[in-house]
Formats: structure tokens, C-alpha cells, sequence
């Protein structure tokens, strides 16, 4: 069985064929980065077109390196949302028109869900587990007790971990993207020189950034009024910003585990990318933290295939897979399937 999987949902453009029993067997993943590097964030229509103008060629050229056709691949697995309207419909469409075009069985897949399932790509996991999926759009905690059986138990009120980076490094003049910046710089820095807030630390297992945002931009402001030079004091501020972004992530997620008698915790999306974070969450105690690695945390068709190719074992249905949706709840899904499991 293969399953050809496309992901456009932002501005990544990825393409991979996942095989039973070989795994994955080929991807390509092109990033748009020095595209909207010049404006500091993501322009959708840029992405849009850019997607449009590789599929096709990525397509061609994942099918050729794993020494396939078409006519090899049993389903087409691609990204109906959540994300971009623009990208996502590039996407849908391209999807769409190969499947009718060679016959072959449309797949739509949750983004998040890609996520969710991206470690299970090069390992075994067994249920039930606890599931923290952190981007630049996306906080989320998630109880899976099985395929489709997911509940999302916590998530972020305002700005996502990934966005909350974002901003911070604009703050601080860093280039785009901002997290990976704030990861190299924090690590020559000192993480307790700054005492930034842990919002809704002691409250549920819900998410809060943006108040952690607006604590480091009155710390960058009061510097910059006392004339100190950023180059002077932008190591302290990453690292300590970092910490307190980390480990708001890491208590909730060990109360979670307790709260739900849970040993396993996966880690998953571009913000699990992070080094400290990994650090931290390593060192967990009574805990099984699990990390795809580096290269299937940040969006890309592989984790795309394989949750595509879960889909067409269990003999997913969904209603309008022609529309993709920008904005869909990762709960709303799990009414939405029907299946054979």
C-alpha cells in the first residue's frame, strides 16, 4: 500500500509517499522562508502562489526517487485544514484533480492530526497518551485514548507558543523566523537574569503567552530608556523569555499526565524543534516523552502520508472534502469520521 501525501497548509510545500510495510520511502520539503523573509512574517498570497508552482515538479520528482507511477499509488492524502485559505486551496485542488485524474482515493487529513501522529512514523507509541502540539499557529494539549478518540483538554487563550517567539524576536530586531533565532542566542545567556511571568500557571491546563510578551516588551522598553545597547542585554532576555515559555508548556503537561494517569507524552509540531525545551521535557521524571525528530517538526507531506495512510486503513469518510477549512477544531474532527476501527 502506498499513500502519496501533499501539505500546504502555511508555507512549507511538502510532498512524501508513505509505504506499508517499507515506511516512508521518499519526501521532499521546500520552505518558503527567504520568500516572506524580507517582510518579517508570511505573506499568504506569496505562499499561495508558490505553492502552485512547485507541487507538480516536487510531485513528480518524490515519485521518481521512490521508482514509482502513479498508477502505483493507492491514495492521495493532502491538508484540508486548518491554515491558510489561500495555500490550502492550492493544495486541495492539486490533490483533487490527481485523484480523479488517475482514480485514486482522496484522503483529507487534519493538520494537527499530521502532527499528532508524526513520531509514529519511525516508532511504535501505544495509547493512551497525552499530546502537546506546539507551532507558530497552534497550543495545544490532547488526551488520545485511540485513533479519532482525541480530546482537546487545554490550549492557548491568546497567542500560540510559536507566535509568542515570533513577536519577541521582532521585539528584539532578530531576523525571521524568530524561534529558532531565540534559541541560538538563549543559549548564551542566563535564564534567571530576567524574572518573566508564568501565566495561568496554577489554573487549569489551559495556555497563556500574551502576557509573557508584553512583560519582555516593557523589559526591552525600560532598557532601551536607560540607553543600554541591545547587543548588551538580548542573550539574558532570550534565554529568560525562553524558560518561562518552556516551562509553562512542561508544568501543564506534567499535570496533565497526572490528572489523566498518563505515562506517555508526545511532543510534536515546529516549536518542539526547540533544544531547551527538548532538554527540559527529557529530564522528566515518570514520564515517556517522545519527539519526532528534527526534520517532522515542522510541517512537511511525510506526516501528512502516514496520517493519510492510517486514514485509508480504517476507512475514514468525511463529508465536503473539496472545502478546505481554515479554521477547524481538532474535537470537531473525531465527530466527523466515520470509520472501521
Amino acid at each position: 500500500m502506498k499513500i502519496l501525501g501533499i501539505e500546504t497548509s502555511c508555507d512549507e510545500t511538502g510532498v512524501a509517499v508513505y509505504s506499508e510495510p517499507e515506511g516512508l520511502v521518499s519526501e521532499l520539503l521546500y520552505s518558503q522562508i527567504r520568500l516572506h523573509k524580507e517582510f518579517g512574517g508570511i505573506i499568504p498570497e506569496l505562499a499561495s502562489r508558490d505553492h502552485a508552482q512547485r507541487l507538480a515538479g516536487m510531485t513528480q520528482k518524490v515519485l521518481e526517487q521512490a521508482d514509482l507511477k502513479m498508477s502505483d499509488i493507492d491514495g492521495i492524502a493532502y491538508t484540508l485544514g486548518p491554515g491558510l485559505i489561500g495555500a490550502l486551496l492550492v493544495g486541495t485542488s492539486f490533490a483533487s484533480s490527481l485523484a480523479l485524474k488517475y482514480e485514486k482515493k482522496l484522503l483529507p487529513v487534519h493538520h494537527m492530526e499530521g502532527h499528532l501522529f508524526a513520531p509514529f512514523i519511525k516508532q511504535d507509541i501505544e495509547y493512551p497518551f497525552i499530546a502537546l502540539l506546539v507551532s507558530g499557529g497552534h497550543s495545544l494539549l490532547v488526551l488520545v485514548k485511540s485513533f479519532k478518540d482525541y480530546t482537546v483538554i487545554g490550549r492557548s487563550i491568546d497567542d500560540a507558543v510559536g507566535e509568542c517567539f515570533d513577536k519577541v524576536a521582532r521585539m528584539l530586531d532578530l531576523e525571521y523566523p524568530g524561534g529558532p533565532e531565540i534559541d541560538r542566542l538563549a543559549k548564551m545567556g542566563n535564564s534567571d537574569q530576567y524574572k518573566f511571568p508564568r501565566p495561568l500557571l496554577q489554573e487549569g491546563l489551559n495556555f497563556s503567552f500574551s502576557g509573557l510578551k508584553t512583560a519582555v516588551r516593557y523589559k526591552v522598553e525600560k532598557l532601551n530608556d536607560q540607553g543600554i545597547l541591545l547587543e548588551d542585554y538580548i542573550h539574558d532576555i532570550c534565554a529568560s523569555f525562553q524558560e518561562a515559555a518552556i516551562e509553562s508548556l512542561h508544568h501543564k503537561c506534567v499535570k496533565a499526565c497526572k490528572e489523566f494517569n498518563v505515562d506517555n507524552l508526545i511532543i510534536s509540531g515546529g516549536v518542539a524543534a526547540n533544544t531547551r525545551l527538548r532538554a527540559l521535557f527529557s529530564d522528566s521524571k515518570n514520564l515517556n516523552v517522545i519527539f519526532p525528530e528534527f526534520k517532522l517538526c515542522t510541517d512537511n507531506g511525510a506526516m501528512i502520508a502516514y496520517a493519510g495512510y492510517l486514514n485509508f486503513i480504517n476507512n475514514v469518510t468525511m463529508d465536503d472534502i473539496y472545502s478546505p477549512r481554515p479554521r477547524w477544531d481538532l474535537n470537531q474532527l473525531c465527530k466527523e469520521s466515520s470509520f472501521d476501527g
